[in-house]
């Protein structure tokens, strides 16, 4: 089993909660350590009982507590080099780092972890894939395009959080932000719109995919019952019904269970183990 809950979503700050029966891990540190800690603990949990904090890349609003929750949670810190390098020159000292390669499946405790390169505008972001005895998780997040590479590496997940940031027609009609920011949100290397969320989730729908969770979502630019029902539009045309449907937002979100039938840890690619 692996259940996870999303503490923060969006331009504010993201951060979510990823843990087995075995392993507790935070992903991003993106709220301040004090909302983070008060999140944690209103999931009922302790900030001492997690066993690593997984970087997906360097923006501020993925790393934003990273330096003083660290005082209060001193585990180790997973990141690629490029990642590592630039939130170490932020100030952040004493961490003790894990070093991953985009596309390395590495262990931590009963939970393999598979890191796949994204692309978005830092300077080597990442998505990943938690795999337990009994489950399959995929986490993309902050990623301008989908790749094949993408699609292959979250193909047989059982539930998947994914950013469906904004709706086209609302970014282009938005008024507060310039021609320029508009480009890049919408660039291969900004973020995902409902219309290209929609189109990941129907290739990777099968009868096993039971829950998708919809984040980063824009306030000005996109809505959680639109995002939803753009998905659920095309997931029903292509005969998919089963699938549960939800948005994170700002705020704590309720924990999410997954649990498959049988055992699929050995479909991943090679074990390369810190």
């Amino acid at each position: 089993m692996i259940r996870f809950a999303v503490l923060g979503s969006g331009s504010s700050g993201n951060s979510t909660v990823v843990e087995s029966e075995g392993v507790r891990l935070l992903v991003d540190a993106g709220l301040s350590a004090k909302q983070l800690v008060s999140r944690i603990e209103g999931l009922g949990l302790r900030p001492d009982s997690f066993d690593g904090i997984l970087l997906t890349h360097e923006h501020g609003d993925h790393i934003r507590g990273l330096r003083v929750l660290l005082k209060q949670m001193p585990v180790p810190v997973y990141a690629n080099a490029a990642t590592a390098r630039v939130v170490k020159d932020t100030g952040i000292e004493g961490a003790t780092w894990k070093i991953f390669d985009a596309g390395q499946v590495f262990r931590i405790g009963d939970v393999h972890v598979e890191a796949f390169a994204i692309q978005h505008d830092a300077v080597d972001p990442v998505g990943f894939v938690f795999e337990g005895p009994r489950a399959k998780f995929g986490l993309l997040s902050d990623a301008g395009f989908v790749t094949r590479s993408v699609v292959e590496r979250l193909r047989g997940v059982h539930g998947l959080f994914v950013e469906a940031n904004y709706d086209e027609s609302l970014l282009e009609a938005d008024t507060k932000r310039p021609w320029s920011t508009k480009q890049r949100i919408s660039s291969r290397h900004g973020h995902l719109s409902n219309a290209q969320t929609a189109e990941l989730v129907a290739e990777l729908a099968h009868p096993g995919l039971k829950r998708v969770v919809l984040g980063h979502l824009s306030q000005d630019c996109n809505a959680p019952d639109l995002a939803i029902s753009i998905l659920r539009k095309s997931l029903e045309e292509k005969g998919h019904r089963h699938i549960e449907l939800h948005c994170a937002c700002a705020d704590v979100s309720p924990w999410w269970t997954l649990a498959a039938e049988q055992d699929s840890t050995a479909s991943l690619r090679q074990l390369d183990f810190f």
